[in-house]
């Protein structure tokens, strides 16, 4: 079932690529393995490294927050993950909204709200933040530090080592307050060198 939900979720995004650019024209030949597949490392980040997460999240109740959403990454594809989950998108620009919230529409997914707002404006409160290369982790963190209860699940690459000190910096926050799950741990696909969920 979740199979065929990707294949469709894959037609849907080439056809509004067609109408707005949300995915870059070279990378929507690889959109399963750079959007989707990459947006469900958090899933496998929650199943092999923090069950007891994750089975919250199977069992439901759980509100989450995507945000700088883009035309959906990484949650709409976690809320195909998650069902019962309450997945909140959020994104400043209004046409990649428009995408997320006509994907969401098409898959037919109850579970997924998509905004269109920055995320100084924001005033709910929710469980867990997650988000796919945003903004610096000690810029990202000082967005949303006040609108979770849980924490803050980043899809990030490259150097992330020097990003990390300045958040532990300007938090003032302890190391272990940081987990890094290498993605190459699940993937072993040349793409995802060099890539990593952290979770704060």
């Amino acid at each position: 079932m979740k199979t065929e939900t990707y294949t469709r979720m894959e037609a849907l995004y080439r056809e509004w690529n067609e109408k707005i650019n949300v995915v870059s024209r070279k990378d929507i030949d690889q959109l399963y393995t750079h959007h989707i597949l990459h947006s469900l490392c958090i899933a496998e980040y929650l199943r092999s490294v923090r069950p007891e997460v994750y089975a919250a999240w199977q069992e439901g109740g759980v509100r989450v927050l995507d945000l700088g959403t883009g035309g959906g990454f990484p949650g709409i594809p976690l809320a195909v993950e998650f069902p019962r989950v309450q997945f909140t998108l959020v994104d400043s620009v209004g046409k990649k909204i428009k995408v997320a919230s006509s994907v969401a529409e098409g898959l037919g997914l109850q579970n997924v709200e998509c905004v269109n707002a920055r995320a100084e404006s924001l005033t709910a409160q929710f469980d867990w933040v997650v988000s796919r290369a945003v903004a610096p982790l000690d810029v990202l963190w000082g967005w949303v530090s006040r609108h979770y209860t849980q924490g803050l699940i980043c899809l990030k690459g490259g150097d992330i080592h020097p990003e990390i000190a300045e958040y532990l910096r300007k938090s003032r926050r302890p190391a272990s307050s940081v987990r890094i799950w290498d993605i190459r741990e699940w993937l072993d696909d040349e793409y995802f060198a060099g890539k990593f969920v952290i979770e704060i």
